[in-house]
């Protein structure tokens, strides 16, 4: 334990995602400072959580993110620092569409957040009536709300271009991001840019124009990553590795040591003792200095319950939203059925699918020869539809409504279903107000750290930074205990 001679303090990180994998590998390394033992601790046959590369037909696809944001730079530079910075890519096509008045309608090309960067783009987009474009054009001339109280994503879209460009233009992109309600999804825990758009710039459509901006600059100046014999000179704004996300969780993996990993091993309970806690997993005890939760919220309430019942509380209130995604591949000859983009999203409604990808021209391989690879996203909160629905039948639903959105000219000739029960957090209205009441009550518990999408930001690159800030607060805290048991002998 910390402050014995001779004996390095013990770390145990509960949760093999990928916040746990960041925490774990900052730990583990001694260069800043105070060496420490770790032992992570995953309930799972496997690490990477919602990161999961799976084989449908010979074709790798992403069960889960499919990519990270380059423009926070936390995930790209884990990549390089594990070696793999010369195997990131980016999509090979660009542009989104959204499923509106009965048909694909791309995005505005110059638009950030689904916001169109000027009025112009505005009133040609065709995906609105005639008075929900005027309405939205004429965004700038509405009183800007100058109050820190938070609201929802919905209430601040409807209140700056109004209701319509809300529920069809902008409301589906941010709101499914998360799987959400864009009515109780606060909008400063999840895109506090539109505040400071709102309240810096007067108007969203002036931010998401310096933005456009401010992408374009980036990119010029950016020492550009490449797809295999080819260099990106465009915009970048998605990254992944090439061969699949799973590739950057084994070398997380093979970072940490698979000796410090135990798989499988689930923890029933953490004890406060005298000197610390000890996790009890279904195999042994763990003595340890600090404990890192890098579980979901629920679960980190759950064993968190005996040592802190009002953190415990806190944390029981984060609302989840299930999912699933249905994976569609297409026969040989399909490939040209598909529009050139990424991919689309689709408004609640009738349809069971909140969104997908076009497999096959965002992320193009050899072994996807000419086929349409399809990825459709199910599942948002409030609406399990079609999760009460069978795999067979949740197959058939998905390719069905893909059919009636692009002219499909064959059925799948392989699918799968991958399902993500309570897999995404929801941030609602007050969120932030709700973590600054848990760091409060965490504060009675020195030495239990919280990392994860559960609390500031659910993306790849969001959860790595936490991890590291996790890890770095564990070392601080280790070091206080090192300097405090010294400074008594």
């Amino acid at each position: 334990m910390a402050g014995s001679a001779g004996i390095r303090p013990h770390v145990v990180v509960v949760g093999g995602g990928i916040a746990g994998l960041a925490a774990s590998h900052r730990l583990v390394q001694s260069a800043n400072g105070l060496p420490v033992d770790v032992t992570l601790v995953e309930a799972s046959s496997r690490l990477g959580g919602k990161l999961l590369t799976v084989d449908l037909d010979g074709v790798l696809i992403e069960a889960g993110a499919d990519s990270f944001v380059v423009r926070k730079p936390w995930a790209v530079d884990l990549c390089k620092e594990l070696g793999l910075g010369g195997e990131l890519i980016v999509p090979a096509a660009s542009g989104a569409y959204v499923w509106a008045r009965g048909r694909l309608i791309r995005y505005p090309e110059q638009s950030a957040f689904g916001i169109p960067a000027s009025s112009l783009d505005i009133l040609r987009w065709r995906g609105l009536s005639i008075r929900g474009r005027l309405r939205a054009a004429t965004e700038f001339l509405h009183r800007v709300r100058h109050v820190d109280e938070d609201e929802s994503i919905g209430s601040m879209i409807s209140r700056r271009m109004g209701a319509e460009a809300e529920r069809v233009l902008v409301g589906p992109l941010l709101a499914g991001l998360h799987a959400g309600d864009p009515f109780r999804l606060s909008v400063r825990a999840t895109f506090p840019e539109l505040v400071r758009w709102e309240q810096g710039r007067d108007s969203l459509m002036r931010g998401a124009r310096l933005a456009v901006k401010a992408a374009r600059s980036e990119a010029a100046s950016r020492e550009g990553m490449a797809r295999p014999g080819r260099v990106v000179e465009r915009a970048t704004v998605f990254a992944t590795v090439w061969g699949g996300l799973s590739r950057f969780v084994d070398s997380l993996e093979s970072a940490i040591g698979t000796a410090r990993v135990q798989l499988e091993t689930s923890v029933r309970a953490i004890r406060a003792t005298g000197r610390g806690f000890v996790a009890e997993t279904s195999t042994e005890a763990l003595a340890a200095d600090a404990v890192v939760l890098a579980t979901p919220a629920f679960e980190s309430a759950r064993l968190l319950a005996g040592v802190n019942p009002g953190a415990a509380s806190i944390l029981a209130g984060i609302p989840y939203a299930s999912t699933a995604v249905v994976l569609l591949a297409y026969p040989p000859g399909t490939a040209r059925d598909l529009p050139e983009g990424t991919g689309f999203v689709v408004p609640p409604g009738k349809e069971v699918i909140m969104a997908g990808t076009w497999v096959s021209r965002k992320w193009p391989q050899e072994s996807t020869g000419d086929r349409a690879i399809v990825r459709c996203f199910v599942g948002r909160f409030g609406d399990e539809r079609g999760l009460d629905l069978g795999d067979e039948e949740l197959i058939k639903t998905a390719h069905d409504e893909v059919a009636r959105m692009v002219p499909l000219s064959a059925s799948p000739a392989a699918a799968r279903v991958i399902r993500w029960e309570r897999s995404m957090p929801q941030y609602e209205v007050g969120h932030l107000d709700r973590l600054s009441n848990l760091d409060g009550s965490l504060s009675d518990t020195p030495g239990i750290f919280l990392t994860g999408s559960a609390y500031r930001g659910i993306g790849i690159a969001d959860c790595v930074r936490q991890g590291s800030e996790a890890a770095a607060a564990v070392r601080d805290f280790l070091r206080e205990r090192v300097q405090a048991a010294g400074a008594t002998r």
